[in-house]
């Protein structure tokens, strides 16, 4: 009988952040603080003669070597704009990737700020102008190494997955499985009558909570799942609530955003297209971690029969939102 799988932080002991930290010139005071992340262990490590710093240690098998320094390398280029985006610091040879103990790690400086107001038309324009400037920056060339947000990588493989692994009580599983399909043909639908609009290197999760706000404005962090996509996929998770409001606050963003880069209306198809499209990866993002004990005590409701009927509920009103006009600014 073999032993089952370690969990892929068991070896990430306070010590061994210190101790990798150390290793690149980065001498810590003893004083850690875990900041909130699930995909990867991040940290706030408190120093004695310097202000504070962040490691974040990766997730292992997530990334290649070559698509973590391309994100690097993406937001390096954002930074050097003076667009408002955290970069890894280079340390030791110059390196912003290191290893220590069979974990890769990065150094960021500590970049304090508050939650946006993202119900403010100012802060939304404010936005949508730095926005525009990264992908304006993210446009001018395509990412080798990372993967796209589309429809087969975001759609069909996390459903596969699910019903490959049995995480569908037996008597949700028709309902999940019809309605789940049905989904997808209506992303299908939404592409089609987008055309085939430009993509680009994106931030790909900005949302409030990678957005930090000073006196200064917004300053965007945590590129760690920056991909290639259409421009509309970093839009629509600053927009809530009904359909009047999320008119207006997308009018709001893009007052901003296309001061720096046009915007293709055909987007706009896409909105509830890619809302879909992430509702069915988180569930297999959260099914694919299940092993890693952070994650059945951080999300003790999911796989309960609570949870799918949810989102069988949740996909239905999708299946019936994409089939209503796009927004219209």
């Amino acid at each position: 009988m073999t032993d089952p799988p370690k969990p892929p932080y068991a070896g990430l002991t306070p010590d061994c952040v210190l101790d990798a930290l150390d290793s690149v010139g980065i001498r810590g005071d003893g004083r850690l603080l875990a900041l909130n992340s699930y995909e990867n262990r991040v940290y706030q490590v408190w120093r004695d003669d310097a202000p504070p710093v962040v490691v974040k240690f990766y997730r292992p098998a997530r990334w290649s070597d070559a698509q973590i320094l391309e994100e690097h390398a993406y937001v390096g280029q954002l930074a050097e704009r003076e667009i408002p985006a955290v970069a890894a610091l280079s340390l030791g040879d110059g390196a912003t990737l290191h290893a220590f103990a069979g974990f890769r790690f990065a150094v960021y400086p500590k970049c304090g700020g508050r939650a946006p107001e993202l119900g403010d038309s100012a802060t939304l324009e404010w936005m949508g102008r730095f926005l525009g400037r990264i992908h304006a920056v993210g446009a001018l060339e395509p990412f080798a190494h990372r993967p796209a947000l589309d429809l087969e990588s975001f759609g069909v493989r996390p459903r596969e997955y699910l019903l490959a692994h049995g995480f569908v009580p037996a008597d949700l599983l028709a309902a999940w499985e019809s309605v789940s399909a049905q989904a997808l043909d209506g992303v299908r639908r939404c592409y089609g009558r987008a055309g085939a609009p430009a993509t680009l290197r994106l931030h790909g999760d900005c949302h409030a909570g990678n957005v930090l706000w000073a006196d200064d404005g917004p300053h965007f962090v945590d590129f760690d799942d920056a991909r290639t996509g259409p421009a509309v996929q970093d839009l629509w998770m600053l927009l809530s609530g009904d359909r009047a409001d999320m008119t207006r606050q997308l009018s709001d963003v893009l007052a901003g955003y296309e001061d720096f880069h046009d915007f293709d209306r055909r987007e706009l198809h896409l909105v509830e297209a890619l809302r879909t499209l992430r509702l069915v990866h988180y569930s297999a993002w959260l099914g694919e971690r299940w092993d890693d004990p952070a994650f059945p005590a951080a999300f003790p409701w999911f796989n309960t029969q609570r949870y799918w009927q949810d989102r069988i509920l949740e996909l239905r009103e999708q299946v019936a939102l994409m089939d209503e006009a796009p927004l219209h600014v």
